[in-house]
């Protein structure tokens, strides 16, 4: 029992921690922090940075809220970051939610609300732009919060979060929530050597257990027999090895027909969804890696009459559902399929994917976490950020198109789709449910379900834009020392660790090696030198001279004829032999010629039975219709050929061919001869030890390379990217011009090709529809299974600037060639056309319909566009028509669904 002093005390601790801030927060929440949302808290109200790395749904967002707590309790500013527009729409209707619209604000590119508000939600990349601004706006900031900060792994877009995290002013704490990683701590050091003090809070527990299963037919199997998920259920073994012999006994097949009757019959999307309702799992949330999957599915659900919501929450939907799409004018509705979009969702089903309208996209959200939808069929960006938990998660197939090929998802995509099973507060325990197909192989299903190692890996390099603003800033040489902070670096360097420890270990070995080789007569290491060129030499010419021989047997082959006696050299088939058939059948690997040999054996030979030429030492006469199955025949021509000119004394007679000395080899034999070290007693002692010290040099210098490669890569693009610059005029030593101030305005990824347009005039006196054409060829990417014809351009002047932006383009990646870079990708022409209709005042259906676009997609890349042309409208020179042609492209675009899927 503890003593009245100890009570005191610890009355006093629990007093004074009611008085925290991280106490007041807390207060506002129904549940207790968890340990880890604590442990970060307390760490940044004592004034340190953190860095929370834990499952999706574990509540790592709570350490962001508590920043922007913070913020407001001190009289600060607190920046809260996410990766994508959408996930800071989201955030910022809840922040609204909490603390009111006047205290919050929004910036997102194509949306600005209250940007001076004391609490602002924005995307990384308008934090980035801010810094290289100096935008007032950073004033009086001392918080900012980067969800989803493992998106730095992005190869497209990380740079900017390293970007944000090294020039963000010392003052400011950083809040970094991430995924879970296995190398968070490398990733904390990292933190703390550019950030200062940092406290990595790391947490392994789901605070929703998930339990994984594989669905076969229609029976849910749990996948592990073990709390601790390490066990495969010898069950699911069991029967995915009937069902593969299902599918593949033949006994079992209807004749002339596919694995049907007795065959493996999936489950149907309907199937699944109806024995998960059975099992009170939903709502649930399936992902299909293809957008026409998703719509299919829902079209399936319709077609079965599949109906999830009650008369009263089918009438709910229909309200929300009409006042939410009330301001798109009825023809564009019916272009967008709203009448089987609208009734799906009364049944409580939907699809979501980055095709579907976003506004729609954000009906789906809305009534999905209203719990008025139970079945969503997604994409995998649905798992990116939005708040959309479900009870259970369905995969129905493990690989999916990566841009290139059908590849098997990672460990850690499988983490981050079935993270979003199992609701807090809601629901004791979430699902992961796999549909079983042919093939499936249950134990790798358990090692994706198992696995937890996923390295954060750093995508950053410098761009062209980075580099003017960095040099207009801290002048190239601070900006090299920057550069070097890099997490991309701070990777390299730990990497480059055990290459230098390495190195060093072999020098020191080294200094014993020489003096182990040391003589007295002379320099042994100079004698060693000389044997191991010699040795080099002698290996080249036999490397050649095989190479050589090769090619003359190759030659030599193809010019035997029928009756050719020759001799096989080597082998089992060594001796002579005559040629029936010279084997010419175009093959890779040279002639196969039939020949009989002085045993009366017909053996066919390759060009591996010849590892010198082979020559024509006699010729028989082949006699008409010889059968060489036929033992007379054979035995008649072996006897023909044992009396040809070819055999001298009953033996092979023997050609030979001459050879001389090559002079490289002979100077050094000499040099050796002449070497004072040559006449030493113990030479050879001394020679064995002088072969592990040219190896063992050889060694060293090949990690040095390797280590020179890692070291300063990153400010060694950095030299070639400003030498380029330079080139071209945009940076004059330590000087921004004109043109690079203009560059430095420009964050499209094409954002040289950009300024080099303006530059060159290349889109002067353009109208706004033009310009929009000629813009969006910056911005567009074709999708993979695109057919990649050639595509509709609008004619007339745009056409004329569209061609001359792809011949300056080719410029650029002649003189990125010349500099050892890989930035500026060919534009793409491929929504020019709609960019230029819809710019022009074309119907939605008309355009879409044109343009062969999904609607989401449409718009999508028109928000993109309208960001290029806002830059471009402030980067263009002083005087250009660009600017206003830019302004008014942006009103032109801005209409119709564009404008309807801005923030509500």
């Amino acid at each position: 029992m503890s003593s009245p002093a100890e009570r005191y005390a610890a009355s006093r601790r629990r007093a004074a921690e009611a008085r925290t801030e991280v106490a007041r927060f807390s207060a506002g929440y129904e549940f207790g922090l968890d340990d880890f949302q604590l442990r970060a808290c307390r760490a940044l109200e004592a004034g340190h940075g953190v860095l929370v790395a834990a499952p999706t749904g574990a509540g790592k967002t709570v350490v962001g809220e508590f920043a922007v707590h913070l913020a407001l309790a001190q009289g600060h500013k607190c920046f809260y970051t996410t990766p994508i527009k959408a996930l800071s729409n989201q955030k910022f209707h809840d922040l609204v939610e909490r603390y009111g619209p006047e205290k919050v604000g929004l910036l997102t590119g194509d949306n600005t609300v209250n940007g001076e508000a004391p609490i602002v939600v924005m995307t990384t990349e308008v934090l980035r732009n801010m810094l290289y601004a100096g935008s007032p706006t950073l004033v009086g900031l001392a918080f900012v919060v980067m969800d989803e900060v493992h998106y730095l792994a992005d190869r497209f877009r990380g740079a900017v979060w390293e970007e944000v995290i090294i020039h963000l002013p010392e003052s400011v704490r950083l809040v970094s929530l991430s995924a879970t990683v296995s190398n968070a701590e490398e990733f904390g050091d990292w933190l703390v050597t550019v950030r200062g003090d940092t406290t990595v809070v790391l947490e392994e527990h789901r605070p929703v257990p998930l339990w994984q299963h594989v669905m076969v037919q229609d029976t849910l199997y749990d996948m592990f027999t073990d709390p601790d998920q390490r066990a495969v259920n010898p069950e699911v073994v069991r029967v995915a090895r009937e069902q593969s012999v299902r599918m593949y006994d033949p006994r079992r097949q209807p004749r002339g027909r596919g694995p049907r009757g007795g065959g493996f019959r999936g489950a149907s999307r309907v199937d699944v969804i109806e024995r998960l309702r059975a099992e009170g799992l939903l709502p649930a949330i399936t992902f299909i890696f293809s957008r026409a999957g998703c719509d299919a599915a829902v079209q399936q659900c319709l077609a079965a009459n599949l109906r999830l919501n009650t008369p009263a929450e089918a009438l709910e939907v229909r309200g929300i559902v009409d006042a939410r799409s009330s301001t798109i004018p009825d023809e564009d509705l019916h272009v967008l399929g709203y009448d089987d979009f609208a009734e799906a969702l009364e049944r409580g089903i939907a699809a979501h994917h980055a095709g579907l309208l976003p506004t729609f996209k954000e009906i789906v959200e809305e009534l999905f976490v209203r719990g008025l939808v139970k079945a969503v069929f997604a994409t995998e960006t649905l798992a990116l950020g939005i708040n959309m938990p479900a009870r259970t998660v369905i995969l129905e197939k493990l690989t999916k198109w990566n841009g290139e090929t059908h590849a098997d998802i990672t460990p850690g995509e499988y983490t981050q789709l079935t993270g979003r099973a199992g609701r807090r507060g809601i629901d004791v325990e979430g699902h992961a449910v796999v549909v079983y197909a042919p093939g499936l192989d249950p134990a790798a299903v358990a090692g994706l379900a198992s696995t937890r190692t996923y390295p954060l890996r750093s995508s950053f390099r410098p761009s062209y834009n980075m580099a003017v603003n960095l040099v207009r800033q801290y002048g190239r040489g601070r900006s090299r020392e920057l550069l070097e902070t890099s997490f991309a670096q701070f990777q390299a360097d730990r990497a480059v660790v055990g290459l230098a420890r390495q190195v060093q270990r072999n020098e020191e070995a080294l200094e014993g090696y020489r003096e182990a080789m040391h003589c007295e007569l002379g320099d042994f290491g100079e004698y060693a030198a000389l044997r191991r060129a010699l040795s080099d030499r002698e290996a080249e010419l036999a490397r050649r001279g095989a190479a050589n021989r090769k090619a003359q047997a190759a030659a030599a082959l193809e010019a035997l004829k029928v009756g050719d006696v020759i001799e096989v050299p080597s082998g089992r088939r060594a001796g002579l032999a005559v040629v029936l058939d010279p084997g010419f059948n175009g093959s890779f690997d040279g002639p196969r010629p039939t020949v009989l040999t002085a045993d009366r054996q017909v053996r066919k030979l390759t060009a591996a039975d010849f590892p010198v030429p082979v020559k024509a030492l006699d010729t028989v006469r082949i006699p008409r219709g010889f059968n060489p199955r036929n033992p007379q025949a054979r035995r008649d021509l072996a006897s023909s050929l044992r009396n040809t000119k070819a055999v001298e004394g009953g033996k092979p007679r023997r050609v030979r061919g001459g050879g001389g000395d090559d002079p490289a080899i002979a100077r050094l034999r000499q040099a050796m001869r002449d070497h004072p070290c040559h006449r030493c007693p113990d030479r050879e002692e001394h020679a064995r030890w002088g072969e592990r010290t040219l190896k063992l040099e050889r060694d060293t210098a090949a990690l040095q390379r390797r280590v020179a490669a890692r070291t300063h890569t990153i400010s060694r693009t950095f030299d070639r990217v400003t030498a380029l610059l330079e080139s071209l005029g945009y940076l004059e030593g330590d000087r921004v011009t004109v043109a690079g101030e203009r560059l430095g305005r420009i964050y499209t990824e094409l954002d040289l090709l950009a300024a080099e347009c303006l530059r060159e005039g290349i889109w002067e006196d353009l109208g706004p529809a033009e310009l929009a054409a000629c813009a969006s060829a910056l911005v567009f990417e074709s999708r993979a299974n695109d057919d990649g014809g050639a595509p509709r351009l609008p004619g007339g002047a745009a056409t004329d600037a569209l061609e001359a932006t792809v011949r300056l383009w080719g410029a650029l990646n002649g003189l990125e060639e010349e500099h050892k870079l890989e930035f500026t990708h060919q534009p793409d022409l491929g929504f020019s056309w709609a960019a230029y209709r819809w710019a022009s005042g074309a119907r939605l259906d008309t355009v879409l319909r044109d343009s062969g676009l999904a609607a989401g997609d449409f718009v999508r890349w028109c928000k993109q566009l309208m960001d290029l042309l806002g830059q471009l409208a402030t980067a263009a020179p002083d005087g250009s028509s660009v600017r206003p042609a830019a302004q008014a492209a942006i009103d032109r675009v801005r209409r119709g669904v564009v404008a309807y899927s801005s923030l509500t």
